[in-house]
């Protein structure tokens, strides 16, 4: 063996601790777009995507839910995203279905990205200071097409 095959380059070190690729715990994720943003959400919380839905406005609530629609029965309040976020919202977009502990939640959203596995372990939490922010974490993602939020559902309805 020479002395190259025993050390390897500095971006060739591979972090062991990480595990191999049979021990990597990988979570899958639903990215969308939201005002030039890429947010993430665990794919085992999406219900449905639905396109073209008629909203139906609610009186006296904040004004980023934007209503409710009527899925095969069942009334699901619907939030968007960009008002959430402080931006303006966006009239053709997408309703994303999310199921949150048993309830479920439609998030309008610009566009959807991908699906992708992600290793747990590349997604960095966001300071816990900071409870204003909607995202719990962040990673780049492995196909080098920038970074994802990962969206904080618990965090995008007002509590009291």
């Amino acid at each position: 063996m020479n002395e190259e095959m025993l050390f390897a380059r500095e971006d060739q070190v591979i972090d062991l601790s990480k595990g191999t690729d049979d021990t990597v715990d990988f979570q899958k994720f639903l990215i969308f777009i939201a005002d030039d943003l890429k947010l993430g959400v665990v794919a085992e919380s999406v219900v449905e995507i639905l396109t073209n839905q008629t909203i139906t406005y609610l009186p006296r609530v904040p004004e980023f839910i934007r209503g409710i629609i009527n899925m095969r029965g069942q009334i699901i309040p619907i939030l968007d995203v960009r008002l959430r976020l402080g931006k303006p919202s966006r009239e053709d977009s997408l309703v994303v279905v999310l199921n949150l502990d048993g309830t479920q939640l439609g998030i309008l959203v610009d566009a959807v990205d991908q699906m992708i596995d992600i290793p747990k372990y590349n997604i960095l939490p966001m300071p816990a200071h900071n409870t204003q922010l909607l995202v719990s974490g962040m990673c780049s993602l492995p196909d080098g097409s920038g970074t994802m939020m990962v969206l904080d559902c618990e965090q995008l309805m007002p509590h009291d």
